[in-house]
């Protein structure tokens, strides 16, 4: 498989600086080329789609990275990370419709996460334009984070830290790490977004994250309590019983 190709822009040369030593011990991604401003990024995405992925600094003093992606029109993008030391234009990010969206100074281990989230989108060969981090649009299956916008500000909840998911009108609840979060979609649009091998639907108000399940119960006709590692109960229904039957076979001797 040809390695993602991949543009790096930014005003700053330790900031590229730092992702190409980011980028060095992935040969799976190669770094095509640097821009050092907006109009750079903006000559080089108009000559054609030559990378596969940018990494776009939000805030340069010619042009943004928001105003380089306005001016660019419909042309099909590649995928748009954007990377900046301001989560204020977070929602700028949104709308511009980027894939991932990083603070600086840039975390190892989110730029991984970040890279991952490249990579299944690459396999899947699905259009960045189609793709847009906003909580109203579908995220590819396997997303490994879930924003949450809560009092005016957004941010990131890591799906390994989701204990369960629970349908509250026209909101979801999202049971995390201790802290429950409302996001405002329905459990299925957000069923899809996560890895199916380990959240499984187990009740038409519930999804569960299998990894923190201790124990499961007969409960009545078809129906299971299911015990969460840190006490919680949870009462599967008749109607998803399929799934949970396929769950289980997957530990049948």
């Amino acid at each position: 498989m040809p390695p993602i190709r991949t543009l790096l822009v930014d005003d700053e040369p330790l900031a590229r600086r730092r992702l190409v030593q980011l980028l060095t011990d992935t040969p799976d991604f190669e770094v095509s080329g640097e821009c050092r401003n907006g109009r750079e990024a903006l000559a080089a995405l108009q000559a054609g789609p030559a990378v596969d992925v940018v990494f776009l600094d939000v805030q340069m003093p010619d042009m943004s990275g928001v105003q380089v992606l306005q001016q660019l029109g419909n042309q099909p993008l590649p995928y748009i990370v954007f990377v900046t030391a301001y989560d204020q234009y977070t929602l700028q990010a949104f709308e511009a419709h980027a894939v991932d969206y990083l603070l600086k100074p840039i975390d190892p281990d989110r730029f991984q996460r970040c890279l991952t989230h490249i990579r299944h989108l690459q396999a899947r060969q699905q259009p960045a334009s189609m793709l847009p981090l906003g909580e109203q649009q579908e995220a590819p299956a396997g997303a490994t984070q879930l924003l949450v916008k809560q009092q005016g500000r957004y941010y990131f909840v890591a799906t390994q830290q989701v204990q369960y998911l629970e349908a509250r009108g026209n909101y979801v609840t999202v049971h995390a790490d201790g802290q429950q979060h409302l996001i405002r979609t329905t459990l299925s649009q957000l069923a899809q977004r996560l890895a199916p091998h380990t959240f499984l639907r187990v009740h038409r108000s519930l999804v569960v994250n299998t990894d923190y399940v201790k124990e499961l119960r007969p409960w009545n006709r078809g129906e299971y309590v299911l015990t969460l590692h840190d006490g919680t109960h949870l009462l599967t229904s008749r109607s998803y019983g399929a799934n949970l039957q396929l769950f289980l076979q997957r530990f049948a001797l």
